[in-house]
């Protein structure tokens, strides 16, 4: 009898070991935690407290790690910025900018961006239009706020229709591939995967720090990965459908067309694959999803999805258990139809 994977987030929304032991009871199979911000000692916490409820209940627990990786990221702010629909801000690769309505970014992002060229922050929620370069030195450059919201520091940031190289690991994720079997982590999944040999060099980095055996869950999070999909492949143990970030790679209304391009490519070369983002977005803050998100989830297990995973529902929601037991009982539902 088949049986979808079922994964959550950590985060405090879900510290204590009460929630979690409540989770696996619901059907969470195995826990993701995001590494971009943190690290494993500091999540340690959270890592034994699942440990000790997945004892209770007799089940071993898979941890997932999701690294940095090449992802570009907002600096620091000293607080959140508000944006405004309208407004002029500045983005700048250097914290001596001076100016005010600045938001510091990657050099790289400096570097590459043009004048009429469109910036997604943070997923997406905040849309701004590039200007001009202010700056002699090429550091500093205006923007125009077209889609408003409130900007945090470390959120992403993506040019549209560019792809910029970087390496796969920062030095904090091999930090954290250092203690990683210390910590009992199962997988590791790599961000923006654009081609085969980015999860190559990932194993050998593993196989340096003795964790040859924690499996590669490769992200396809850019039309580039979506490209190279047959190379990606044959080095990936799971393929992660990543919509969050894939959906700022293009017309959110060719996503769905996209992640069936992926589905197809996967279940052709039998390889397992787990769909992500907004699941059940909707419960952060309601305990009863909308029936669009349960008709999601339904969709994603009927047509082959070997996993299925929360995000923000579990790490920082209001009802962590209650999303759990919904992603769970609707992949039920889904494999009884197949059945």
């Amino acid at each position: 009898m088949m049986r979808t994977e079922i994964f959550g987030t950590f985060g405090p929304a879900c510290a204590s070991e009460e929630t979690l032991r409540k989770m696996i009871d619901a059907g969470v199979t195995g826990m993701r935690l995001n590494l971009s911000h943190t690290t494993l000692p500091a999540s340690e916490n959270y890592i034994r407290n699942f440990q000790n409820a997945a004892m209770q209940a007799n089940v071993k627990p898979q941890i997932l790690i999701d690294m940095q990786g090449p992802e570009l990221r907002v600096g620091r702010l000293e607080r959140p910025m508000e944006l405004q629909e309208g407004e002029q801000v500045f983005l700048f690769d250097t914290d001596t900018c001076k100016k005010k309505r600045a938001v510091p970014v990657p050099t790289e992002v400096v570097k590459a961006v043009k004048a009429g060229e469109e910036i997604l922050l943070d997923d997406g929620k905040i849309l701004m239009q590039v200007e001009d370069e202010i700056s002699p030195g090429g550091n500093v450059v205006a923007a125009r706020v077209r889609r408003a919201g409130i900007l945090q520091s470390h959120k992403s940031v993506k040019i549209i229709g560019k792809n910029i190289k970087l390496p796969p690991l920062t030095e904090h994720d091999i930090e954290n591939i250092m203690v990683a079997k210390e910590y009992g982590v199962t997988a590791l999944m790599q961000p923006f995967v654009c081609g085969g040999a980015d999860l190559k060099y990932v194993r050998k980095v593993l196989k340096e720090h003795g964790a040859e055996d924690v499996k590669v869950f490769g992200k396809i999070e850019n039309l580039l990965g979506v490209e190279n999909i047959e190379d990606i492949l044959p080095e990936a143990d799971v393929i992660i459908i990543a919509r969050g970030d894939l959906g700022n790679d293009m017309p959110l209304w060719e996503l769905p067309g996209v992640q069936k391009e992926i589905e197809a490519a996967c279940k052709k070369a039998k390889k397992p694959y787990i769909v992500v983002t907004q699941m059940l977005a909707s419960m952060e803050r309601h305990p009863v999803p909308t029936r669009a998100e349960v008709s999601d989830i339904f969709h994603a297990v009927y047509h082959g999805a070997w996993g299925v995973m929360l995000t923000g529902e579990t790490a920082v929601g209001d009802y962590p258990v209650e999303a759990v037991q919904y992603l769970a009982n609707t992949a039920k539902e889904a494999e009884k139809y197949i059945e």
